[in-house]
């Protein structure tokens, strides 16, 4: 059985929309977007390649899993993340993917696709038995907050970044009450605090 690691990068204020780039999500006229950009540096560098590191497979929402294969099949710069991203085999919960899908090692995840968040969960559910090592989340918000719902998340490392930016989507937005336990920190020069914690899971 596998054990399900959602890795998000947040502000103080819980906003997760758009870490990476100006353009990445603009739901809601977000205008922050890129704002994690500033605070990378090699600890944080390190700290994540620790999880890159782990073996087990990648599961994505449809929006993130397209913002990602956009981009990282056409790196050619030598980043050790892109072989990896490319090689890992990559599950994407979606009612609109179709396969064969065009990022190498991809496939939709078998009954999670119709938008019922209890299909979802029982789909990603048995993903999770079927599976060694971790199952990555990467983003994925709405995915994140079903599979929280349902009591399917192991752990979460989040990426606390000293900023507050009074607007954007949440990742616990309308989330249920829940207790976590801090097994492990690490701050960064930057001022980044990564942040793991071990929730309980229910049984599916």
């Amino acid at each position: 059985m596998g054990e399900i690691v959602v890795t998000e990068s947040l502000t103080l204020d819980g906003v997760m929309q758009a870490p990476g780039r100006a353009d990445e999500d603009l739901r809601g006229g977000f205008a922050h977007g890129g704002w994690a950009a500033p605070y990378a540096d090699a600890v944080m560098g390190a700290e994540m390649a620790k999880g890159m590191g782990r073996p087990g497979v990648m599961l994505f929402g449809r929006r993130t899993y397209e913002a990602l294969a956009a981009h990282w099949p056409k790196q050619t710069d030598g980043n050790p993340y892109t072989e990896k991203l490319n090689k890992v085999q990559k599950y994407v919960v979606s009612s609109t993917l179709v396969e064969p899908l065009p990022w190498v090692n991809s496939t939709v995840v078998p009954g999670g696709g119709d938008g019922d968040d209890g299909a979802v969960a029982a789909a990603v559910a048995a993903l999770r038995d079927a599976t060694d090592g971790d199952i990555a989340v990467l983003g994925s918000g709405r995915l994140v907050r079903t599979l929280a719902a349902a009591g399917l998340v192991d752990r979460y490392v989040l990426l606390i970044h000293p900023l507050v930016l009074g607007t954007g989507l949440r990742l616990f937005d309308g989330a249920e009450s829940a207790k976590l336990r801090l097994v492990g920190s690490v701050a960064t020069g930057t001022g980044v605090i990564i942040a793991t914690y071990e929730a309980s899971r229910r049984t599916l």
